[in-house]
């Protein structure tokens, strides 16, 4: 199941980049050729934008790929290192829970006040809704790393490669 949201996530993560780019050069376009565009297409842009960032956190908390210093970490084996993964861990863990609980709370709170975004006039709950999604998702999969890093895999998956 989280193989098949993986590749959900890889698909959109590379179709958003796509439309962002279109809706960017559109912009470009109708600027600097027709003196004129819709301010609509820089909102929805930067609206996608924010959803790749927050779903983006999340996929590579499954690859490994954020950054962290290791210069000390690595330097130990078996249980000692575990302890020091675990802890490292658990700490981004809550900040992940921290980012899902009060995102989930932004968001309910902008629907339940109907503010709209200015340009295209849609709830702002729509965008705001990225960072319980992310916060979620880093959560799940830093149990999924929990586990792994007790079975004995301390590495960055090797079968695993970030979408260049």
């Amino acid at each position: 199941m989280l193989k098949k949201f993986s590749k959900f996530e890889e698909i959109l993560l590379v179709l958003s980049l796509a439309v962002m780019v279109a809706l960017i050069f559109g912009q470009v376009v109708g600027r600097k050729v027709f003196d004129s565009a819709p301010s609509w297409t820089e909102e929805l842009a930067r609206y996608i934008h924010i959803f790749q960032v927050w779903i983006g956190a999340s996929y590579a908390v499954k690859l490994r790929q954020h950054i962290r210093v290791e210069a000390f970490i690595t330097r130990f084996h078996g249980v000692f290192r575990q302890i020091l993964e675990t802890l490292s861990i658990i700490v981004w863990f809550i900040m992940a829970l921290f980012l899902a609980v009060f995102g989930t709370q932004l968001v309910l709170s902008s629907l339940e006040h109907g503010q709209l975004a200015p340009a295209m006039q849609i709830p702002i709950w729509i965008p705001f809704l990225a960072i319980p999604l992310g916060g979620a998702g880093m959560a799940i999969r830093l149990i999924v790393q929990l586990i792994e890093v007790w079975k004995g895999n301390y590495e960055k998956p090797a079968d695993e490669e970030m979408i260049a």
